[in-house]
């Protein structure tokens, strides 16, 4: 929804620095969102000349960090994550020479080592679910592999989940606010709904005409990281709005 915003106000939002014109490079001032790129990226940019401003969140960076590092060892690089997500394909441009994504069960099960002996430093999305991160690092253990998990999940991330988990077991109905391509909020929306089965997910306000607010006795609200604060009040608003004319 940033990006979005940014693309409205006139911001050009690109895929790679060859997107931008030769005669513009110069003068353009490039700005890396905060999943981060592939170190290549971070390479181009520097040999091309091309004025940047690192906006890479932090702790994607320790990610960035730890696994140019763990594999320049020797290991066997496996992030848990969302395979399409930005900053998946951005750690993964980190490792020396690549690694796997594990998202579920499933693939947990079914992953093995390119070598039979080789350690395997297991890192997650700053934005997975820490409970789900727990099981599937419990699958690679009971395999007998010689693994270091770091456990490399946003603190903010973590506190939101359990804050939303804990909200949802005391709702009647729960609205969880967040883009349609954002991990981190439909992550929320799955952890919610596990716990209350009247859980709606929403863009915006302009939603909330399908979700019969006044009929629960209780509803919690939670958004996701990248939801701006101006669309959460709306939301709030438009709530209080629906409850005072059904009273």
């Amino acid at each position: 929804q940033v990006v979005e915003d940014s693309a409205s106000q006139g911001v050009q939002v690109i895929e790679h620095p060859d997107e931008i014109a030769k005669e513009d490079r110069s003068q353009a001032i490039l700005v890396i969102r905060s999943h981060g790129v592939p170190e290549s990226v971070i390479h181009t940019l520097n040999e091309e000349k091309i004025p940047f401003e690192d906006a890479t969140c932090p702790f994607v960076k320790k990610i960035h960090k730890t696994v140019a590092e763990y594999s320049e060892k020797g290991y066997e690089i496996v992030i848990i994550g969302s395979a399409k997500h930005p900053e998946v394909q951005g750690i993964l441009g980190w490792t020396k020479n690549g690694g796997t994504v594990v998202e579920s069960k499933e693939d947990a099960l079914l992953f093995k080592p390119s070598k039979e002996e080789k350690p395997i430093c297991v890192v997650a999305q700053t934005t997975f679910n820490y409970k789900k991160f727990q099981e599937l690092v419990e699958i690679f253990s009971k395999k007998g592999y010689d693994i270091l998990a770091v456990n490399t999940i946003c603190n903010a991330t973590s506190t939101r989940q359990t804050e939303a988990e804990s909200l949802a077991k005391d709702s009647d109905a729960m609205i969880v606010i967040g883009g349609t391509h954002s991990s981190n909020s439909r992550k929320l929306y799955e952890i919610c709904k596990n716990q209350c089965e009247n859980t709606f997910f929403i863009q915006t306000a302009e939603d909330l005409p399908d979700i019969p607010v006044s009929s629960f006795a209780s509803l919690g609200i939670t958004a996701g990281a990248s939801t701006p604060n101006t669309i959460i009040q709306e939301v709030l608003k438009a709530c209080q709005k629906q409850v005072s004319q059904n009273y």
